[in-house]
């Protein structure tokens, strides 16, 4: 049986595993890779933070995510198969680390998170 997500450390785990993944993905790691010029060392921390704060309500993290996207958006379209992609990467990632309550909550959170991005996103 795998571990439930409990603590920042397993968002690290989780966020690390997840970005491994992308960076690679052949439908929209190029979006990290050469629209954004994601610079990993600076990213991930906000990740840990982000999702952190989702799962955990910490407070630890500001910033608008929704505007970034707007912005890559305007860059290199983006379509509802890409968000359709980050969510299936995501839940893969969080089923082969994790199960339990915490697990399918940052999976539904993932979803309604990527679901508004790209209404907001797209119009």
């Amino acid at each position: 049986m795998k571990p439930d997500i409990k603590n920042r450390e397993d968002i690290i785990k989780l966020v690390d595993a997840f970005y491994l993944k992308i960076k690679t993905d052949k439908k929209i790691g190029y979006f990290f890779n050469d629209v954004a010029h994601v610079n990993w060392e600076k990213h991930l921390p906000i990740m840990y933070d982000f999702w952190e704060n989702i799962l955990f309500s910490t407070g630890n993290f500001s910033g608008n995510p929704m505007e970034k996207h707007q912005q890559l958006h305007q860059k290199s379209t983006m379509t509802q198969s890409h968000f359709t992609q980050w969510i299936k990467v995501f839940h893969e990632t969080v089923d082969d680390l994790f199960q339990g309550a915490k697990a399918e909550e940052i999976k539904l959170r993932a979803v309604n998170i990527a679901t508004a991005m790209m209404y907001k996103t797209l119009g």
